[in-house]
């Protein structure tokens, strides 16, 4: 069988390079090689060669090279890969982080603080949805929230520093835009067109 060489433009070229370092840059290597085969094939490498190149098979190549063909640039990106639908609404989600943010004790708890299996419970009881603890930190990751774990105080810590940095710099990272905020942006709601009960 002979082998199949894609022709392109020298901006194309330039093009390709360009968003093949982008990618590289940005830690997309999967895209980032599948740019690469396409202009190795442009400079008359085989399929074979290009698989040794890029340590990937010959039919992974030959693939890269006709969706290239068929669909541009556009076809070696990555697809986003849906996964299954949330179980909590829209709102539900805007409730959840805001008890979240008001704190455990808030809420009525004894914990001054939120645990995975805590959050998971609340879940259950508020919104009547089963979440086991160790997927809850996912969702409160992706309201914004990060995991926090209590550090020892050190015996030779100085005191005055400790307090200016409480002052200073941890009540102006709480005072960073709400979970609520963050959230609705992204799902291009507007804050005033909701009712908090």
């Amino acid at each position: 069988m002979r082998a199949r060489f894609i022709n392109l433009h020298p901006r194309t070229v330039k093009k390709l390079n360009r968003k093949e370092r982008e990618a590289r840059t940005d830690g997309a290597y999967r895209v980032s090689r599948r740019i690469r085969s396409v202009l190795l094939n442009h400079e008359q490498k085989s399929s074979g060669e290009i698989s040794s190149l890029l340590n990937v098979s010959r039919s992974k190549v030959s693939l890269w090279l006709k969706t290239y063909e068929e669909s541009g640039f556009e076809g070696l990106l990555d697809s986003q890969i849906p996964g299954r639908p949330s179980r909590l609404t829209d709102l539900q989600k805007i409730l959840l982080c805001d008890i979240v943010n008001s704190g455990p004790v808030a809420y009525g708890l004894l914990s001054g603080v939120w645990t995975s299996k805590l959050i998971a419970e609340v879940i259950e009881d508020e919104f009547g949805v089963a979440y086991h603890p160790s997927h809850v930190w996912k969702l409160l990751q992706d309201f914004g929230f990060s995991v926090q774990s209590p550090k020892r105080l050190l015996a030779k810590a100085d005191m005055e520093k400790r307090a200016r940095w409480i002052k200073e710099t941890c009540i102006s990272q709480l005072k960073i835009e709400s979970c609520r905020d963050n959230f609705l942006r992204g799902l291009s709601l507007d804050p005033r067109e909701l009712i908090y009960i």
